[in-house]
């Protein structure tokens, strides 16, 4: 049973109102984290702000949708695992082997490994990486710029993480779970 309620966009009022007309108009639907995230437009408008501006950066969708699987299997997001995992086979077009192994961390690429490591490195330690840390991603082939946006997506992804595990948003999207806990 959900903990906080998702907004009907139909009788959604103010800047949460243009913010759900925006979602919709752009992906056809209003999804349940962010009809929940619109009880509060300073939330929903920050995760969109955020969202996009990763998007533009240097890792690409391919790999913002591997973190994002790794991030949820880390804290045990359901809806994150089912949101990204349908996203990155449907719209990414990323292999369910593929999508599978990154909530483990785990690419045959071993940059794209070393990222989705440096992730997990991140979680397990709250942040408080070390300088040997730092350098074994840098060696994988990431500029400063990209492990600033390394981190900046697993920032992201623990809000989107944290917002469903307290809410626990009904799932809008083929359910996936965590297989760790």
């Amino acid at each position: 049973m959900t903990r906080l309620q998702a907004l009907d966009p139909k009788v959604a009022t103010g800047r949460s109102k243009e913010l759900f007309d925006g979602i919709q108009a752009k992906l056809g639907m209003v999804p349940n984290m962010m009809r929940t995230m619109g009880n509060s437009s300073a939330v929903l408008e920050g995760y969109l702000n955020l969202s996009e501006a990763l998007g533009k950066g240097s890792l690409g969708n391919r790999l913002g949708e591997l973190l994002a699987l790794s991030v949820a299997e880390s804290n045990a997001c359901n809806y994150c695992l089912s949101a990204h995992s349908f996203i990155g086979e449907k719209l990414v077009g990323i292999d369910t082997n593929t999508l599978q192994a990154a909530r483990e961390g785990i690419n045959s690429d071993p940059k794209v490994a070393a990222a989705l490591q440096f992730a997990k490195t991140l979680i397990n330690k709250n942040g408080r990486v070390s300088s040997e840390d730092v350098e074994a991603v840098k060696a994988a082939g990431y500029t400063d710029g990209a492990v600033g946006e390394i981190v900046a997506h697993v920032a992201l992804n623990i809000l989107t993480n944290y917002f469903n595990n307290t809410a626990n948003t009904d799932i809008d999207f083929p359910v996936v779970e965590v297989a760790t806990v």
